[in-house]
């Protein structure tokens, strides 16, 4: 049996994003570890409960059969146009750096002699910052360790449409991240041919038709005792 190490930006991404393949791999015998990034939270000790989304992430671990759950100490970077100060306690993802990052899943995967390790594609899902930077941070640590990778993804155009419907998901798969110094908008020229730093506001609606389409790809359900 293999031992697999699934790499996550926050808490929940390891349900919502590949819960499915780890439930069945640890369905078979393997041994699942969870590692996440970041808490989840966006200040640090100064949350009424600081504990509160690697408790949940404990949680899932249990229902989803993995060994184990670990974090890497980082406080999540937020989605918007600023990059916010560190919090209490935490250092942001986004200003960790991919190496420092890195160097700390590669020592998890020496320890746990892992087979695999899984992260996300270019696009991390819908281009949240810190899930950009698990594309990176897993790819990097990957080549350290020397250990076999794979990308999760989400179907092409629903996670864009769902939470980003500004951006575009396919381009930042071609791209290397950070597509952009964080805390910054990318340029870009308007239609009228300016230049600009500001998003449109402009958003397309989700097609009817992403839904139906993801939901056929579903492989496998949890039940997550909701």
């Amino acid at each position: 049996m293999a031992t697999v190490v699934a790499l996550n930006a926050h808490p929940d991404d390891e349900t919502l994003i590949m819960g499915g393949t780890l439930a069945k791999l640890a369905a078979a015998g393997h041994h699942v570890v969870l590692v996440v990034a970041t808490d989840g939270m966006m200040h640090g000790d100064d949350e009424p409960n600081p504990d509160q989304r690697l408790d949940e992430l404990r949680t899932a671990a249990a229902a989803l059969g993995a060994a184990d759950a670990r974090w890497l100490g980082y406080a999540d970077s937020g989605m918007g146009a600023e990059l916010y100060p560190d919090p209490p306690g935490r250092v942001r993802l986004a200003r960790a750096g991919v190496d420092e990052a890195a160097q700390r899943v590669a020592a998890i995967l020496r320890e746990e002699r892992a087979d695999l390790l899984v992260g996300y594609d270019a696009a991390g899902g819908y281009l949240h910052r810190d899930h950009l930077a698990v594309h990176a941070i897993a790819r990097r640590a990957a080549a350290l360790a020397g250990v076999r990778l794979v990308e999760a993804t989400l179907p092409r155009e629903a996670p864009c449409a769902w939470f980003a419907p500004w951006a575009d998901c396919a381009s930042a798969r071609r791209r290397p991240w950070p597509p952009h110094a964080p805390g910054t908008r990318r340029r870009g020229r308007s239609r009228t041919g300016s230049t600009s730093g500001t998003r449109s506001r402009r958003r397309s609606k989700p097609s009817r038709r992403t839904a139906p389409n993801s939901r056929r790809r579903i492989s496998s359900r949890v039940h997550c005792g909701c």
